[in-house]
């Protein structure tokens, strides 16, 4: 039965032929291809947690009285969406394991598109023909920390709602267009009354979809221009070595989203992450402290808060501090990010099609300017909890404040200046020749005992053993 159904299937799709291509089709066997499928593996597990998360979560920010089974908060107001977050919580079954699991998967589906996108950063795989897929890539990571946003303000906690407040006033720092942009988000003056349920539309509906087309747009372009593969030996411009889809490759890719999912469950069951019933519910007269945002958005945080009390008037109109360090810094960091496959053709001049990736070491100007880029982040990264750090030490946050400044000045520089020269240092151990510097042998004579045999240094590489030179065949 199950032969005719396939034979029917082919007669009117003519598949068999494609899939026996598609079958034998090589992916290159390196550890660092696979960090694409870490994304896509946590992006399915986000997918399906998120479902099941939704049929419990009420998106709504009207009042009740709660009176549930989290003891500490009987008797409290709060928003149902927060009181159905402690319903998930503690009554749904293996609520708090997927609400754990879900926020997990968020967190690693944001760090393995950066660290893919690192990985294609620093071997050149930005360069043509795949400059639209760097753009997808670009663009997935900035939908990842949209989507991370929106997910984790839904709860309506008290954490949450600061950074809701933050978002309201960094779009009204938008000169001309920012009041009414933060109207439209809000539903009117912040908190807004509708703030969940667009909120809501945007994350389980608009920006999935926006994710979902990407990356199969994303997949077929990989499919369509071949994958590309680091130096070596049989591997050139025009060909791909590496194993078969299948089998090879398709077990383990299942080994490789298994790996992942096993992970995260674990996660989700003994790492407890975003714990909103410590937080209380949110109110507009209230901020939490020390409050910050999940890992992805705490360059954003820190940018914010090392931007001096600086605010200009152009055209008659106040630019507002906020805009400077979360509008216009990261819509010019994006931007660069975006047009970068132009700028280093532009610098280069190198406008050839490449299959065969780079070694960091390989382009060292290249790999500083990423180093610097790490950097940078990292230190802004670092302080988004300026009020964590100077509370552990002891100091005054106005302390850390200014010396994360410095930091900010120094530490990207110094970065890219040692890359540079470590990546330097590695092209001129590659240039030169091996070199045996055989200082003595040691035997182990008749008696049991040991005899050594000091031989002299020699100045030049020693021959290969039969005298000549050793080469490549063509």
């Amino acid at each position: 039965m199950i032969g005719h159904l396939v034979l029917w299937l082919d007669d009117r799709l003519g598949a068999a032929s494609f899939l026996r291509k598609a079958m034998r089709k090589a992916f290159p066997d390196h550890w660092a291809f696979m960090l694409g499928e870490v994304a896509l593996y946590s992006y399915l597990a986000l997918l399906g947690s998120g479902i099941y998360l939704t049929f419990f979560y009420t998106a709504s920010g009207d009042h009740i009285v709660y009176h549930g089974t989290y003891r500490p908060l009987d008797g409290v107001p709060m928003s149902e969406a927060y009181a159905s977050i402690l319903r998930i919580s503690f009554d749904v079954p293996a609520g708090l394991l997927i609400r754990q699991f879900h926020h997990w998967a968020a967190l690693v589906f944001a760090a393995a598109i950066s660290v893919h996108l690192l990985r294609i950063f620093f071997t050149g795989a930005f360069r043509r023909p795949r400059e639209i897929n760097w753009l997808i890539g670009v663009t997935l990571l900035l939908l990842a920390m949209a989507i991370g946003f929106t997910g984790y303000s839904l709860p309506d906690d008290l954490l949450s709602g600061t950074g809701l407040r933050i978002a309201y006033s960094i779009l009204l720092s938008i000169p001309v267009v920012g009041t009414w942009s933060a109207f439209l988000l809000f539903g009117g003056v912040y908190p807004g009354a509708d703030i969940l349920r667009r909120f809501l539309i945007l994350h389980i509906f608009l920006l999935q979809a926006l994710i979902a087309a990407l990356i199969g747009v994303h997949l077929f372009l990989i499919w369509h221009q071949k994958h590309t593969q680091f130096r070596g030996p049989g591997r050139t411009e025009r060909n791909v070595v590496g194993s078969p889809l299948w089998p090879n490759y398709t077990m383990k890719s299942i080994g490789l989203a298994l790996v992942i999912f096993s992970v995260l469950a674990l996660l989700g069951g003994l790492a407890q992450i975003n714990p909103v019933w410590l937080y209380g519910p949110y109110e507009a007269w209230q901020a939490s402290s020390p409050a910050q945002p999940d890992w992805y958005l705490g360059w954003a945080e820190g940018a914010l808060r090392l931007w001096p009390a600086w605010e200009i008037r152009l055209f008659g109109r106040l630019v507002a501090n906020p805009f400077f360090p979360s509008v216009l810094f990261p819509v010019v960091f994006f931007l660069v990010l975006y047009l970068w496959p132009w700028i280093e053709r532009w610098i280069t001049g190198d406008a050839r099609p490449h299959h065969l990736l780079d070694r960091a070491r390989d382009c060292p100007w290249r790999s500083a300017v990423g180093a610097w880029a790490v950097a940078f982040g990292i230190a802004l990264t670092l302080a988004g909890s300026n009020d964590v750090i100077a509370n552990l030490l002891g100091v005054p946050v106005e302390i850390v404040t200014v010396y994360f400044r410095v930091m900010l000045g120094i530490a990207p520089i110094l970065a890219a200046v040692l890359t540079y020269f470590v990546c330097h240092g590695l092209q001129e151990r590659d240039r030169q020749p091996e070199r045996r510097r055989i200082r003595a042998i040691v035997r182990v004579n008749a008696r049991g005992g040991y005899e050594e045999e000091t031989l002299p240094t020699p100045d030049s590489p020693a021959p290969e053993p039969g005298g000549g030179e050793s080469g490549t065949g063509s």
